[in-house]
């Protein structure tokens, strides 16, 4: 198949993806909203039955997405492996090895393992944040380790820190934070664009500023701080 062509037919494939993961949130909205309705004693009020009808969509919305997600991640993943087959990108070529004579062998084959599947993981991952070309979906830039965590190089000083933790539906979800040598803290990163900025204002020479708090608002201040850097670079190339 062309290449564009293939490329296009990806694309195409990753958008219905995409957009079939939000039709599931309404279709199950829209079912646990005339469920709830309907179904609600005909002695509550117009106001009390819409309310319950609300909270009965929420549940159900998040109950359908959940569903959907089972057979949508192997889709994703699907997706990402024929991605990264039609670009060329070297992937490493591994043979199992020889059966261990001792426990520290055996030890050290597993150890090898949990650090190439984390790497596997990561790039596999990395369409999350990064829908293009494969840029960060390069298995070989991935580092893994040990604990199940990776790491890919981005420049002098700049790494990109993948780990898994556990969602509020019981799964492994995918969490990348930008790392940098220089002891500042841990900067959440949910698309690659952001990496831009840190990298631009890092060569820039502005000053990095530090990502705390909970969850939302980490979200708020990174947002916040994007456009912060996005106005000083503006004001430099000016």
């Amino acid at each position: 198949m062309n290449r564009a062509v293939r490329r296009a037919t990806l694309t195409v494939a990753d958008a219905a993806t995409e957009s079939l993961d939000m039709v599931t949130v309404v279709i199950g909205g829209a079912i646990g909203a005339w469920a709830g309705y309907t179904y609600s004693p005909d002695t509550w009020s117009g106001d009390w039955r819409l309310a319950f009808a609300g909270g009965v969509a929420v549940v159900a919305a998040v109950a359908v997405n959940s569903l959907a997600e089972l057979f949508l991640t192997p889709l994703r993943r699907l997706l990402t492996k024929a991605r990264s087959t039609a670009q060329p990108i070297t992937t490493r070529r591994r043979t199992a090895p020889a059966a261990p004579a001792t426990l520290s062998e055996g030890l050290a084959q597993v150890a090898t393992a949990t650090e190439n599947d984390a790497a596997s993981r990561a790039a596999d991952d990395a369409w999350a944040i990064d829908k293009g070309d494969g840029f960060l979906r390069a298995e070989d830039r991935w580092r893994g380790y040990e604990d199940a965590t990776a790491s890919f190089f981005l420049a002098p000083g700049v790494w990109l820190h993948y780990r898994t933790e556990e969602n509020d539906y019981g799964r492994d979800a995918a969490r990348f934070t930008l790392l940098t040598g220089d002891g500042d803290q841990p900067v959440p990163i949910t698309h690659v664009e952001q990496i831009r900025h840190r990298l631009a204002a890092r060569a820039a020479g502005l000053p990095a500023v530090p990502v705390t708090g909970d969850t939302k608002d980490t979200e708020d201040t990174v947002a916040e701080t994007i456009t912060e850097l996005d106005n000083h670079l503006k004001a430099l190339e000016a």
